[in-house]
């Protein structure tokens, strides 16, 4: 299933690891997906040589779950590393927040020959990953995401960022990792609510690319909430495989890679709109649903495809409409604000077809309404 040649396993310890390619030439990275990975990093760092120290970057919450016990399997590799943190949300996500860990490396000393590692959820690859890439204009780092979410999204790709008031990750890079790295048994202590919100931006990889993907996981919801290491392997390669093709063919988001935003961009205007108390998997499950019902009402979408799309959400247990409370005016201003709007136009992924998707600014303000006020 799902045969392809950047998708290999190899056998590491007598333990069988999935590995994916991001091919980008020179600056190819794998994508290391086993359970127990977590305490095996530090060898293959070893034989990498990414830096000659690391600033272990997490977030409180996780440093206080992994981060001892990571610097400990790091330091009996023989790597030094320094644990470095910042308070766990979406509200660390800001320039602030750059500044203080900016200085932090800066008082520890850290040089051009070092680097970086991401350890926690997308807030903290995507904090990490833009550190890396301004620091001492640019200093390598790698991604060990511990949640569903950013371990088949947002650790693959490049794009780092932060929030400012005007939008979601409105400042930001392109910046690759040097490795990424995804232990399956940190999903075991992953709430259910994060857990849920990654397996919305698992389901935009079967709507975008793969309809065969999208049956697998309308089959199999039960085994995937049982944190079933098989079935999730299954699931976290497939998902990586289609960005790291979709990012091989569009690094920097100039056509092609704009699928990927499939229910992002209301999505984020939700989440910007809910002052980020919306979690980010609900606010693009929202935006699937939304962006489902635009196309149904744009003609190029069937509306049986909708239902199964919005069926699939909910059979997940993700929201499929918008809180009641937030009004639609500033759900609209911040579409107006998006970081894909171009010369004032916003751009939508609409689904033709479970499997594909069409990149369109043609839709009709009234249209737009009508499905913000239904939904």
């Amino acid at each position: 299933m799902w045969e392809n040649e950047n998708v290999q396993n190899e056998d590491s310890d007598k333990m069988t690891e999935t590995v994916v390619t991001v091919g980008l030439g020179e600056r190819s990275y794998p994508i290391r997906i086993s359970s127990g990975l977590l305490d095996k990093i530090g060898t293959d760092l070893q034989e990498r040589r990414i830096g000659a120290k690391y600033g272990v970057i997490s977030d409180d919450r996780v440093a206080a779950l992994y981060g001892n016990r990571f610097i400990q399997s790091l330091t009996t590799a023989g790597i030094q590393a320094e644990l470095i943190t910042f308070p766990a949300g979406e509200s660390s996500k800001h320039l602030q927040t750059i500044a203080t860990l900016s200085s932090e490396l800066a008082q520890r000393g850290f040089d051009r020959k070092d680097a970086l590692i991401a350890l926690g959820g997308g807030v903290t690859g995507d904090i990490t990953g833009f550190l890396a890439s301004i620091y001492l204009r640019g200093i390598p780092f790698v991604q060990v995401p511990t949640t569903l979410l950013s371990q088949v999204d947002s650790s693959v790709g490049g794009k780092t960022g932060v929030d400012i008031p005007e939008g979601k990750n409105l400042v930001g890079t392109f910046y690759q990792p040097k490795a990424v790295y995804i232990d399956l048994d940190v999903l075991q202590t992953l709430p259910q609510d994060e857990l849920r919100g990654g397996l919305a931006e698992v389901i935009k990889y079967g709507v975008i690319n793969d309809a065969e993907f999208f049956a697998f996981l309308e089959q199999n919801q039960e085994a995937i909430f049982a944190l079933q290491q098989d079935v999730l392997t299954k699931l976290i390669a497939r998902c990586c495989e289609i960005k790291a093709w979709v990012v091989e063919q569009d690094e920097r988001e100039g056509g092609l890679r704009r699928i990927l935003n499939f229910g992002h961009t209301i999505g984020h205007a939700v989440e910007a709109a809910s002052e980020f108390r919306l979690i980010h998997g609900y606010a693009v499950a929202i935006g699937m649903v939304t962006a489902a019902k635009l196309a149904v009402r744009s003609g190029c979408l069937a509306m049986e495809a909708e239902e199964r799309i919005c069926s699939l959400i909910a059979a997940y247990g993700l929201p499929v409409s918008i809180p009641s409370e937030l009004d639609r005016k500033i759900i609209k201003t911040y579409l107006r604000n998006d970081k894909k709007t171009v010369g004032g136009r916003i751009f939508y992924i609409l689904p033709e077809r479970i499997g594909s998707v069409q990149v369109t600014d043609q839709i009709q303000e009234q249209d737009l309404d009508a499905v913000l006020n239904a939904c």
